[in-house]
């Protein structure tokens, strides 16, 4: 822990003050909140899903039944929750959800009541392309009525607000892909998924804030709304759910342009690589699915 103790932006907290403490929520995801999202998420070629009480509960979709209850004069002044109650507040004008990775064991429903218990796992000081920065990992787990469990690991980051967007080294499409699927990207999506999940991070639909706060050249595009476009096609495609999933954001992708979902079976076909790909020909997210 000597680097995380010595790192400039952090010296407010001992990094290791925070691993290890945990947090637990109860939370539901209605099929008032399912319907939402599924319009959320929906294009032309997404299948129809029963959003009604008691049907299965899509891969990640749990992440839009715990909504933060914050006060709005509890909110930061880019509408996330002010850190400190569990998450560190560490010296950075930025927070983002980088990656993660997902297991499923059985299959949760909606309606149904679920438990969380999350617990910081690690704080990770690095120095890259962008500065200082400092990863948060956090580890969920998510257990249903029924014995039924999502087990996770998120990895949060922690920058700078730059003076200027700079975009990062752009990753090319994926190589002979097996599908590739167009959806339509534009500010009523990214509203509707904001409320679908309750986000309030303002860089996904106040462009004046976005642009002369945070430098951005556009909205910003979810992560976590790519993750489930691109779990929903790899479960389209292979015709079930995979078992694992994992997922890393590697270039911002702005709401001035649609996505192109992409897909490639391994040959045993057992996993799969993905990506969400820009017109131009670069990824904003890859992931991996796998099904054994």
């Amino acid at each position: 822990m000597s680097r995380a103790e010595h790192f400039r932006m952090i010296d407010t907290t001992r990094a290791a003050d925070w691993i290890g403490r945990t947090e637990v929520a109860t939370g539901c995801l209605t099929p008032q909140l399912a319907g939402m999202l599924g319009a959320a998420v929906s294009h032309p070629l997404a299948a129809e899903r029963d959003t009604g009480a008691g049907a299965c509960l899509p891969q990640l979709w749990h992440w839009a039944a715990f909504p933060e209850f914050v006060p709005l004069s509890e909110l930061g002044e880019d509408g996330h929750p002010r850190l400190g109650r569990f998450l560190p507040p560490l010296g950075f004008g930025r927070r983002m959800w980088a990656a993660g990775r997902v297991s499923f064991e059985g299959r949760l429903r909606i309606g149904e009541g679920l438990r969380r218990t999350s617990e910081i796992r690690a704080v990770t000081p690095k120095t890259g392309g962008a500065g200082e920065m400092v990863f948060v990992t956090v580890a969920h787990r998510i257990e249903g009525e029924t014995g039924a469990f999502v087990e996770e690991e998120q990895d949060i980051v922690y920058l700078h607000i730059p003076d200027r967007y700079t975009a990062p080294a752009r990753m090319p499409d994926l190589p002979a892909p097996d599908f590739e699927e167009a959806v339509a990207i534009n500010e009523a999506r990214l509203f509707r998924f904001s409320a679908a999940t309750y986000n309030a991070h303002r860089i996904h639909y106040d462009l004046p804030y976005t642009q002369g706060v945070e430098k951005y050249p556009a909205l910003v595009t979810h992560g976590p709304m790519q993750a489930i476009m691109l779990m929903e096609a790899a479960t389209r495609h292979a015709g079930a759910p995979p078992r694992r999933f994992r997922f890393r954001g590697v270039h911002p992708m702005f709401h001035d342009h649609g996505l192109r979902l992409q897909g490639r079976r391994a040959a045993d076909g057992l996993s799969m690589d993905l990506g969400t790909a820009a017109p131009e020909g670069y990824l904003g997210m890859t992931a991996t699915a796998e099904w054994a």
